[in-house]
């Protein structure tokens, strides 16, 4: 039987978490990159697919490609970032699946449909970005997942003449807590819940 994680850890992950637009000194080694991924490949997929692509955006380099395709609000916090995670999603992700899904010997079948492809591949990685983040947070770093970007201008820097797609960028680092808005407020369980 599994007992509940505690007030320390469930603040971290939810209560005191925050998203961060402005980052103090340290950031992530190529080492901190794995060990975040392993614990982000671990979370549900639709039939294990895993159809999420990351790109650690962390050289300067890297940062010059994509900043072209960010929106103005968006760049001086992703170029300063330590990491900007580049969340996408792999449209062929059913090739993998003899690997990742063998219980089905031809469940690439279920996602032949291309409606059906790209709706399972952006649902599952919209998944596997939000897992990256509560991985980040239990690392003890911090996030500023974001939309506000050229997606297809992305796409075309980090992804071509590959089927995969951008769905969300996540920059993570050591946010800087003396730059952090207060907290907006959230809609309560009586406003966004029923029980059927």
């Amino acid at each position: 039987m599994k007992t509940e994680l505690g007030d320390a850890v469930l603040d971290q992950l939810f209560r005191e978490a925050r998203t961060f637009s402005h980052w103090s000194d340290g950031g992530l080694s190529e080492a901190d990159m794995k060990a975040l991924f392993e614990l982000t490949k671990m979370g549900p997929t639709a039939g294990n697919c895993s159809p999420a692509r990351f790109v650690f955006v962390a050289s300067q380099a890297g940062k010059e490609r994509l900043a072209p395709h960010l929106s103005r609000g968006n760049l001086d916090q992703t170029m300063t970032a330590p990491v900007c995670v580049i969340v996408g999603y792999d449209l062929d992700f059913a090739e993998r699946l003899p690997f990742l899904f063998p219980y089905v010997k031809d469940a690439a079948s279920w996602y032949k449909d291309p409606e059906v492809q790209k709706e399972t591949a952006f649902r599952s990685s919209s998944l596997q970005g939000a897992y990256l983040i509560m991985a980040a947070r239990a690392m003890g770093f911090d996030c500023g997942p974001m939309s506000g970007f050229d997606n297809a201008g992305v796409d075309n820097a980090f992804f071509a003449g590959t089927r995969i797609r951008s769905n969300f960028l996540c920059n993570i680092g050591r946010g800087d807590m003396t730059k952090v808005r207060p907290r907006l407020p959230r809609l309560s369980f009586e406003d966004v819940c029923t029980i059927a």
